[in-house]
């Protein structure tokens, strides 16, 4: 299951992430998105668990939980297709 992870500290790496997630089960990826311009944390990310249970217990307990001095939101992440649109002009 793809897990998605907002409210980041900016300091916050991708092995933290990972650390957090692994008290639940395994996990395949975590990834912190980074401003391409800037090279910063863009206060998101996303974590892989291949277990469903385990990722639903992981959503479960940290969602709005502290995590490096700052309450983060996890929830299960919407497929791309599935997003809000946001920007552009609609004509």
């Amino acid at each position: 299951m793809n897990i998605f992870v907002a409210k980041l500290n900016y300091d916050t790496r991708e092995s933290d992430l990972q650390y957090a997630f692994e008290e639940f089960g395994a996990v395949d990826s975590a990834k912190i998105i980074m401003d391409r311009d800037t090279s910063r944390s863009k206060g998101f990310g996303f974590v892989e668990m291949p277990n469903d249970d385990e990722a639903r217990a992981a959503i479960d307990a940290l969602n709005d939980q502290e995590l490096d001095g700052r309450t983060i939101v996890v929830k299960e992440a919407e497929p791309r297709g599935n997003r809000g649109g946001g920007g552009g002009r609609r004509y």
